[in-house]
């Protein structure tokens, strides 16, 4: 647990100081914040081919304790289809399927699929199944302000961002994209109120051709917290992505049927 230990600090520091670094902000013209923020939209998308990669998600809580459990993502993004399968021991044979824009839970337990929703929590994380999808800020939402900022050491435009439908995750939120490559660095998720329910930070990315994967996203539950030896601490998620592969994929995986013969 050491070394997730220490990266969970070190994605902890890069909030801490991207938190003070909207200095010197500068209104972005409507014209070139949209253009941005489509190509952040796209970044998210592997439209002209399949992904495929391992998920390590590592859950820590306000006292220190942790979990860790394993996945296995298949998408097809051109057909809005994927497939997770659980692969750590207590949950082999749990997954997930999308197609048709429906998303189904299989339980090998209760051999049942049930509907779930992208807004939904994966696994009992601080991640929800949309977050390890293609977005959709620049359809779903209508652009408040766009500055352009400096988080940390990257030039960022801040988008601040009103949902145009109800069927999303968060009415409300705000997302840090580099300028120079519209990729997504932080989003902070609010409530209709205004009220911060999640800070989700994104520092690097995995370069495979003109696709960028997340190395690693770390998204904490701003609601889930509490004073420990003076110190907030935060119920929080690591998620890290291996193996990616951008390999054709069977049709046949993005199937119920698939889900039901890998976990027996």
């Amino acid at each position: 647990m050491m070394k997730h230990s220490f990266v969970f600090r070190i994605l902890a520091v890069f909030l801490l100081v991207c938190a003070g670094m909207q200095i010197h902000a500068e209104t972005l013209a409507q014209k070139d914040a949209e253009k941005l923020l489509a190509l952040a939209d796209k970044n998210t998308s592997f439209a002209g081919t399949d992904f495929a990669g391992d998920y390590i998600i590592v859950k820590e809580e306000v006292d220190g304790a942790k979990s860790v459990q394993t996945a296995r993502m298949y998408r097809r993004d051109s057909n809005s289809a994927y497939t997770i399968l659980l692969t750590s021991p207590d949950d082999r044979g749990k997954g997930y399927v999308q197609y048709d824009n429906t998303i189904w839970f299989y339980d090998p337990h209760d051999k049942q699929f049930v509907l779930t929703s992208a807004k939904d929590k994966f696994e009992n994380s601080n991640a929800n199944t949309g977050d390890f999808t293609p977005q959709h800020y620049s359809r779903d939402y209508a652009i408040v302000s766009a500055q352009t900022v400096k988080l940390g050491t990257l030039s960022c435009v801040v988008f601040d961002l009103k949902a145009k439908i109800k069927d999303v995750s968060y009415p409300k939120i705000k997302v840090w994209v580099t300028a120079d490559d519209g990729l997504i660095r932080k989003k902070e998720d609010y409530s209709l109120s205004g009220q911060l329910l999640r800070t989700t930070a994104i520092p690097s990315y995995q370069k495979f051709g003109k696709n960028s994967v997340p190395d690693k996203m770390l998204i904490v539950d701003n609601l889930r917290k509490m004073e420990i030896n003076g110190k907030m601490q935060y119920e929080k998620t690591q998620v890290t992505i291996t193996n990616v592969s951008f390999a054709k994929q069977s049709s046949t995986i993005y199937t119920k049927k698939y889900i039901e013969m890998m976990s027996e």
